[in-house]
């Protein structure tokens, strides 16, 4: 049995055991200064939502079901689960009284909705979820704003269809925000570049084009002057040799969601990279790519992302040894998520106490990444605030499978 399956079952059986956790000490014998910060310093309530698929790993004796093997669907759940426990520990370390309550949303016992209309929720002051789909953002949300719980929702990109809710939180950016990141990166960087759209047939595609086209319409800026192209699955080098210029950098933008297309259009435009010089601009998708791909060779890519994990951080590396050290394996961008999701907002909880709603966007309590959490108003003649959302994004310059630049 390796070390990483041993690590991954250890966080399983402590979980099977007790879905309550807790960080506490007594704060009149260690203040902390987030403590000295706020009069009141009675306890905070923390409630963690995570698919752990528990019931599906242990049969009714407890009893571990896959012997030496280890689930992927367990990962992502597991994974998020360790990042929020030691991010715990050092919590308990800075001598914070809060209380913690994990909650396995893929329990076999227990419904979300159950979950969610349980006292449990009652006194909580912040609710942190990682959100595998539209219904379970939908059912967590509602349940926040019922109860005025702010709701970091921390990996869903996608506002479920949710209008007029205060209380909830996108940190991973929407595909909206992302076409306006890269739009207003295009204007910064390329104004004068002949810039390609390429897209696939698709209604996903027809939404990425109209988002662009939205955009066109209420910059503040000078509008670009994008060139749109649909190209057939079997697209080949000469059908995009048509659109470009052998005498100046083309800037192409993946008009597509699709892995597929992603990398035929990725190993297409590199493989004339010596007579034709571009740069591809990729979709937020592109950050799960496998760049050690050979069809990935040769060109310049840039993508967006909201989460950038600086190898050279301090706190990166020392977590990054750790997990090298104990457990022969690197932390997933999981185990950083769950990691800065649960410090930073139990920071501000702790800090802030039941006014946290009003001062979700604060920059402060940094851990590894800059978050710029803005209202949103998707009516702009009733103005009415739909959510919040993180609006700040780092884009990617990769070449040969290497980072080049982030900005």
């Amino acid at each position: 049995m390796n070390k990483k399956f041993r690590y991954s079952l250890f966080w399983l059986v402590c979980l099977a055991g007790a879905l309550s956790v807790t960080a506490q000490v007594d704060t009149t014998r260690h203040p902390s200064d987030t403590a000295r910060l706020r009069p009141d310093t009675s306890r905070r309530k923390l409630l963690l939502f995570a698919p752990l698929y528990l019931d599906s790993a242990f049969d009714a004796g407890g009893n571990y079901r896959y012997e030496k093997s280890f689930p992927k669907y367990i990962n992502p759940g597991l994974e998020f689960y360790e990042g929020a426990q030691m991010a715990l520990d050092t919590l308990q370390k800075e001598h914070v009284a809060l209380d913690v309550q994990v909650f396995d949303t893929r329990s076999s016992t227990q419904t979300l909705q159950q979950m969610l209309d349980s006292p449990a929720l009652e006194g909580a002051g912040l609710i942190i979820g990682q959100v595998n789909n539209a219904r379970e953002l939908q059912l967590l949300a509602a349940a926040a704003a019922r109860k005025s719980i702010p709701f970091i929702d921390a990996n869903y990109p996608n506002d479920g269809g949710i209008t007029n809710n205060a209380s909830l939180v996108i940190l991973n950016s929407t595909l909206r925000t992302h076409c306006e990141g890269i739009y207003r990166m295009l204007q910064r960087n390329y104004p004068t570049k002949t810039l390609i759209f390429f897209r696939r047939k698709g209604v996903q595609e027809d939404r990425l084009k109209g988002y662009f086209t939205d955009i066109d319409k209420t910059t503040a800026g000078v509008p670009l002057k994008i060139k749109y192209i649909t190209l057939d699955d079997g697209f080949d080098v000469s059908t995009l040799a048509a659109d470009l210029d052998s005498t100046q950098q083309t800037v192409c933008i993946a008009g597509s969601l699709d892995e597929t297309f992603g990398y035929r259009l990725c190993a297409l435009l590199g493989s004339i990279g010596k007579t034709y010089r571009t740069t591809l601009v990729g979709m937020p998708t592109w950050d799960n790519f496998d760049w050690t791909k050979p069809e990935c060779a040769g060109e310049e890519v840039v993508y967006s992302t909201p989460f950038y994990i600086n190898p050279s951080d301090t706190l990166v590396k020392i977590i990054t040894q750790n997990f090298k050290t104990r457990f022969y394996s690197r932390p997933s961008d999981m185990v950083f998520r769950g990691y800065e999701c649960t410090y930073r907002f139990a920071k501000m909880l702790l800090l802030h106490g039941s006014t946290l709603n009003g001062s979700i966007g604060e920059k402060r309590f940094r851990v590894f990444t800059d978050f710029e959490i803005l209202p949103v108003f998707l009516n702009r003649q009733t103005m009415t605030l739909d959510y919040f959302e993180n609006k700040k994004l780092y884009f990617i310059h990769k070449l040969d499978g290497n980072v080049i630049a982030v900005n």
